[in-house]
């Protein structure tokens, strides 16, 4: 098992840090010494893997706080109060996230589901807290993407799945939209010289409950996820699925502008390592024109 470096000191934002690799990364993070901010949409889940996680590690200095990605006003509510505070902030982690609902779902600003979850409110969350990041020592922001981000496409003629939706199609646009978010970012640190990492990371075939939690979304009973009908792939828990993103965003080995995932078969399981960047997420003229429109639909933007 990844054993994660020391961390005390450090304040952590984690998204969705109630289930899967969230949960975990929570976990291992306040063991290793940070003070993590689980940022959930049910606080009182976030208090039960609270209580879980404290029954793991006593000692782990754990705040639930309430944040629906799915709602703009909401994220703004949540930056809003640590801004407030003022307290430097070391490392957000972009985790939460919705995969492949079968049938088009919008966001409370009438986005489509995943491209709202998954990328806009990541996205604007992002630019918020960037003031409280750049006045951390050593600041970092990881954002999970997903190896469907490969296969994804930015349709930029139909970016909300208006005309014809597709649950697996509009989750490899968001997931790669998270990777370019990630990508871009690095670059946009390294323009203005600040000392700010952006990594990403992907966790391969982890069986969490997100396959089953979007697929679940809209029906009265449990459907099967996204990879529920390939039971010959490879797999791994949720201990070794949740490593690379904490090795993103919590080792000092890991270097602004990559992206790590597991090493073994097809991509899916094992050790975690650097992972291949899809080229489509280093397309500079795809990267400034979705900025520019996630900039025009959060309504944020970078700190002077």
């Amino acid at each position: 098992m990844y054993e994660v470096p020391d961390q005390t000191g450090k304040t952590i934002v984690i998204t969705g840090a109630n289930s899967g690799t969230g949960k975990e990364a929570a976990a291992r993070l306040a063991a290793a010494g940070a003070q993590v901010i689980m940022a959930v949409r049910t606080p009182e889940k976030g208090e039960q893997a609270k209580a879980e996680i404290l029954r793991r590690h006593p000692a782990a200095k754990l705040e639930v706080r309430r944040i629906d990605l799915a709602d703009l006003a909401s994220v703004r509510g949540f930056a809003d109060d640590l801004l407030a505070a003022g307290a430097p902030l070391d490392v957000l982690v972009n985790n939460a996230g919705v995969m492949a609902p079968p049938d088009r779902h919008t966001t409370a600003d009438g986005f489509e589901l995943q491209f709202g979850s998954n990328f806009l409110g990541p996205f604007a969350l992002t630019m918020y807290l960037l003031p409280l990041l750049l006045r951390a020592d050593n600041p970092r922001v990881t954002t999970m993407s997903s190896g469907t981000a490969n296969f994804g496409r930015i349709n930029f003629d139909d970016l909300q799945w208006e005309r014809r939706y597709s649950p697996t199609r509009s989750y490899a646009q968001s997931k790669l939209a998270d990777l370019i978010l990630s990508v871009r970012l690095a670059e946009i640190a390294g323009e203005r010289g600040w000392n700010l990492r952006s990594t990403a990371a992907h966790p391969g075939y982890t069986r969490t409950n997100l396959q089953t939690a979007g697929a679940g979304i809209g029906r009265d009973k449990p459907a099967r996820g996204l990879l529920g009908s390939l039971p010959i792939l490879p797999s791994q828990d949720v201990e070794q699925g949740a490593e690379p993103l904490l090795y993103a965003a919590g080792d000092p080995s890991a270097r602004s502008g990559e992206y790590y995932g597991p090493t073994g078969r097809f991509g899916l399981v094992g050790p975690s390592g650097p992972a291949k960047i899809t080229r489509r997420a280093r397309d500079e003229k795809v990267s400034a024109r979705l900025w520019d429109v996630a900039e025009r639909l959060t309504g944020t933007h970078l700190p002077a």
